[in-house]
């Protein structure tokens, strides 16, 4: 019996919603439905040499070998002009502590307006890539341009991984600990999500071994910050 099944094997009621509506708005379903999003916070430089930093969550890892990320710019926004004109860009984990500066970067600024200093945040420079990283993330991609594919009103951004810097204190046993990034996530509308709860959940190795492993409880994450500085 599926999730949600009634009694009987009854599905629930459900309401359909054609995408080919004009009444209907497939972006707010799909960012309300496709959840939770991870957040690629992208720092790019224009060909004027003027910073970028904005958050987009339509964001993913796209090819494991060699490594390749994947954004999507819906429209064709600041991030896009300055990839386009450099090849280049970083994505920094948005994480609970910078919360308040992830939602900041997102504002409408001009486009000359550098959003990290406008939000009081430091940059540091890359090793492979003369874009700059937020110094409070924990881990940042350099990345260099694989290809772009345009998509009806979006653009999808595909880079290729030169180099992913983590901080030390990040890690365990030389891994990233999820306790220690406390990613935030993406919802519906102008919800966000908390970092997550977290447990273990050993993969079958064969067919004849599902149904033999149940979830266990990791150690939780560190409190929710009350108050970010946002800096």
């Amino acid at each position: 019996m599926g999730a949600g099944v009634g009694a009987g094997g009854a599905e629930p009621a459900r309401v359909d919603f054609r995408c080919d509506d004009p009444e209907v708005d497939p972006y707010r379903l799909l960012t309300a439905t496709v959840v939770p999003r991870p957040i690629a916070w992208v720092g790019t430089v224009g060909a004027d040499g003027a910073g970028n930093l904005a958050p987009h969550s339509f964001y993913s890892v796209a090819c494991a070998k060699p490594p390749i990320v994947s954004f999507t710019s819906v429209g064709h926004k600041d991030t896009l002009r300055n990839v386009r004109a450099t090849g280049e860009f970083v994505v920094n984990l948005a994480t609970a502590d910078l919360v308040r500066a992830v939602n900041d970067t997102s504002a409408p600024f001009d486009p000359e307006v550098d959003e990290a200093g406008a939000t009081g945040l430091t940059l540091v420079p890359s090793t492979t890539v003369s874009v700059p990283r937020v110094a409070r993330s924990p881990v940042a991609l350099e990345c260099t341009l694989h290809s772009l594919h345009e998509l009806g009103d979006s653009v999808l951004v595909l880079g290729d991984v030169r180099l992913v810097s983590v901080h030390a204190s990040a890690l365990v046993d030389g891994h990233p600990s999820m306790a220690a990034l406390r990613p935030l996530s993406r919802l519906g509308s102008d919800e966000w999500g908390w970092p997550p709860e977290v447990f273990h959940l050993s993969r079958p190795r064969s067919a004849e071994d599902t149904g033999t492993h149940a979830p266990r409880p990791t150690a939780p994450a560190s409190a929710r910050p009350d108050e970010e500085d946002g800096s």
